[in-house]
């Protein structure tokens, strides 16, 4: 069984995102995600500064098994990415909830009412199992 977080919100694409202060959202997969994947060899990160809508593809995760898209939880602002992943896209694998973690979205409008939109961690877990 999947590792799901009690204090994170969730797509229905498997994707978790984590208030960091302010109107920023981390984002990164779920844990389920990155077991489906399987051994993971490279992520696609956006570039800084691009703008994600939210449902939309972000970039893309390849592993070993297949290659899926990255779908962005919230829409607003790129404004991080995880560079660790450019020469260790393991990572995702081995701490999906941590290190592992892709980007960070500066939100578009009220942070409530963007992960109003998003699945709880019992949703999640309903979905997930």
């Amino acid at each position: 069984m999947s590792e799901v977080r009690d204090h994170l919100f969730y797509s229905e694409e498997h994707e978790w995102a984590l208030p960091a202060g302010g109107q920023i959202v981390r984002v990164g997969i779920t844990d389920h995600a990155q077991c489906q994947l399987g051994d993971i060899v490279f992520v696609e990160l956006p570039e800084v500064g691009s703008t994600v809508v939210a449902g939309d593809s972000a970039g893309s995760i390849e592993s070993v098994k297949t290659v899926s898209e990255l779908y962005s939880p919230v829409s607003g602002k790129v404004v991080g990415v995880n560079d660790k992943l450019v020469d260790a896209p393991e990572i995702v694998n081995t701490s999906p909830y941590e290190d592992g973690w892709i980007l960070e979205v500066e939100i578009d409008g009220s942070l409530d009412e963007a992960l109003s939109k998003l699945l709880t961690p019992d949703q999640y877990r309903a979905i997930a199992d």
